[in-house]
């Protein structure tokens, strides 16, 4: 699962995802890809998923980029514990995706395999996605 080596600060506030995405909202490398609807934390979890999904659709033939990266630390605090007493650990990884972000890319495949390769990716995401091509920008 994906996860930074290296973080400036161990723990980060929750804040809110407003707004379009501002960058990578155009496929930069592959012919096909996931671009995503709504603004949504996806965690590692969910990423790894998706890419196994993809990988396993395409029997590992052509290329695939995922372009989002889990870099926020989401913290947790255990069941059952009263108020104060600081800041729970870290529980897991998430990334902040904003509408418009394309998320996966793929290349050297067919679109009807792309199409339902990303149609199981987007099963295993929490938000709505949409299939855009280089053809139909």
């Amino acid at each position: 699962m994906m996860s930074p080596k290296k973080t400036k600060y161990r723990k980060a506030h929750k804040g809110r995802i407003k707004g379009a995405a501002k960058g990578g909202f155009e496929l930069n490398f592959g012919q096909y890809g996931l671009k995503a609807l709504q603004p949504e934390r996806v965690t590692a979890r969910q990423i790894e998923a998706a890419r196994r999904a993809i990988s396993r659709y395409v029997k590992r033939v052509g290329r695939m980029w995922i372009r989002i990266f889990p870099d926020v630390p989401v913290t947790k605090k255990p069941a059952e514990v009263r108020m104060g007493s600081g800041k729970g650990s870290v529980e897991f990884w998430a990334c902040r995706v904003k509408p418009g972000r394309i998320m996966f890319e793929i290349d050297g495949v067919d679109e009807k395999t792309a199409r339902e390769a990303f149609e199981r990716a987007s099963a295993k995401l929490p938000i709505k996605t949409k299939f855009v091509s280089r053809q139909g920008e």
